[in-house]
């Protein structure tokens, strides 16, 4: 079932909070953002495959080299935010999106355009982060 969505849509606080048109905006927010993240996938791979490390220079292969880590780095971290990404799909299918995965509250819709992928309000979320930075300090 597609809904209709006017190209500048925003979700607003008037609506009711998940309401189709929202669950529609944020369904293609993700679908658009893990999209991008498979094209700089592939285009990553593709120069890996046609720019292998060739360099006759030991210091321009030792920066290719590096350059390259850092890239793979960047894709692997990419990889796990695809996961992520797949999770906020399936709660928008479910009916938990949106909704605080430690207080059941809404998650605020500026956070949730800003970051489509938050599990939790910005005060659970501190809140988890002050206990994270308890614990490992210890």
């Amino acid at each position: 079932m597609a809904i209709d969505l006017p190209e500048q849509y925003r979700p607003s606080q008037d609506e009711e909070f998940m309401n189709p048109r929202q669950l529609e905006y944020f369904r293609r927010k993700l679908l658009d953002w893990r999209e991008d993240i498979m094209r700089e996938a592939k285009e990553t791979l593709s120069n890996l495959q046609r720019e292998s490390l060739k360099e006759p220079d030991v210091a321009d292969r030792a920066s290719s080299e590096t350059d390259w880590s850092v890239e793979l780095r960047t894709r692997d971290r990419q990889r796990k935010l695809i996961a992520k990404i797949d999770a906020a799909l399936r709660r928008i299918e479910t009916g938990e999106y949106g909704y605080c995965e430690v207080t059941g509250e809404p998650i605020a819709l500026e956070r949730l355009d800003a970051r489509p992928i938050a599990t939790m309000t910005i005060e659970a979320q501190e809140r988890h982060e002050k206990r994270e930075k308890v614990y490992r300090d210890d």
